[in-house]
């Protein structure tokens, strides 16, 4: 909601105290908030290795877990995407987000391909999942810079290559998917 020209002026016209008062009843209010300043101010930017790392062991130990059914290891797999997706919010990585993307869905393939490798009515949700996540990164990928697009051209082929071969193809066709990556 667009904050009034006569709010705006009264909240300016406020001390600096009221000003720094309200600024902190504000920010305790929203969690999002104080961690996007945490990372900004006192980390000043610093731990995004780290956060990233922290992220990338988290799903290597997610991966050493044995589901038990395809829909489990979905629902476990877009948990660790919500994660992605709230690491990106904090700190605006982009590059992290494909990279950590690019992870989650590979290493799918490497640690638990009985779960994806054939496409049955158990897999018809994980395989579009899977499909559906592959075409997001796709998107997301294709608006970074040329030399960044090239850091990730074999992961991206190498997932790519995956999709088709095993439950996810269907669906991929369906998307239109390449079944390989180029760098124009």
């Amino acid at each position: 909601m667009p904050i009034s020209k006569e709010l705006k002026t009264a909240i300016l016209g406020l001390t600096r105290e009221e000003k720094d008062k309200l600024l902190l009843r504000l920010i305790n209010k929203h969690k999002d908030l104080q961690e996007q300043l945490i990372f900004q101010l006192l980390e000043d930017g610093q731990t995004l290795p780290e956060r990233r790392d922290d992220l990338r062991n988290k799903m290597d130990r997610f991966y050493k877990l044995d589901p038990d059914s395809s829909g489990w290891l979905m629902t476990d797999m877009r948990r660790l995407h919500a994660e992605i997706a709230y690491h990106v919010k904090i700190t605006k990585d982009k590059y992290g987000e494909v990279e950590l993307v690019l992870y989650l869905l590979n290493e799918c393939f490497e640690k638990q391909l009985p779960y994806v490798q054939k496409y049955t009515s158990k897999t018809d949700s994980l395989a579009e999942y899977i499909a559906k996540r592959t075409e997001a990164i796709l998107k997301k990928l294709t608006k970074l810079h040329p030399d960044i697009q090239f850091e990730f051209l074999e992961d991206v082929n190498h997932l790519l290559e995956r999709v088709y071969a095993y439950a996810p193809a269907p669906y991929a066709k369906q998307l239109g998917l390449p079944k390989r990556m180029d760098i124009r």
